[in-house]
């Protein structure tokens, strides 16, 4: 199965947020859309992505006072990206071995188009055993 597949089932809808905002706006729009990481955009482009494991592990430095601190200070800059047309088997490993929850889709010219979250790598795989599953009991009741 390709990202383009699991994103035909999802849905592209990508929350977004500026590195400018601050943390307390961060996690409001978390709390509300009930997700746990929005990308990091800057002019129309990919910055970064931010967590609520993020916030979690700046907290303990900075208190209080992180909620007023722009999302740049608190960021992944370095982020992995895929493409609509790679394998979700391949992204799973990728998650797994970079512990990471996480992964915005990125189309040839770098232009967000989707984001995939490990909960929707574990869904289609899930559902692909459930497929296999029903043709296997049909065949062998058939």
């Amino acid at each position: 199965m390709r990202i383009a597949d699991l994103l035909a089932h999802k849905g592209n809808a990508v929350l977004t947020v500026s590195p400018d905002d601050p943390v307390a706006s961060l996690l409001e729009v978390l709390a509300e859309r009930n997700v746990g990481a929005a990308v990091v955009c800057e002019d129309d482009r990919l910055a970064g992505i931010v967590s609520e494991r993020d916030v979690v592990r700046h907290l303990h430095r900075h208190g209080a006072s992180l909620l007023d601190a722009p999302i740049s200070e608190i960021m992944t800059t370095v982020v992995a990206t895929c493409r609509a047309t790679d394998d979700v088997q391949n992204l799973s490993r990728t998650m797994t071995e970079k512990r990471i929850r996480h992964v915005p889709v990125v189309d040839e010219a770098g232009k967000l188009t989707g984001i995939v979250s490990i909960g929707d790598v574990v869904k289609s795989r899930i559902d692909q055993l459930e497929e296999h599953r029903s043709q296997l009991e049909a065949y062998i009741s058939g």
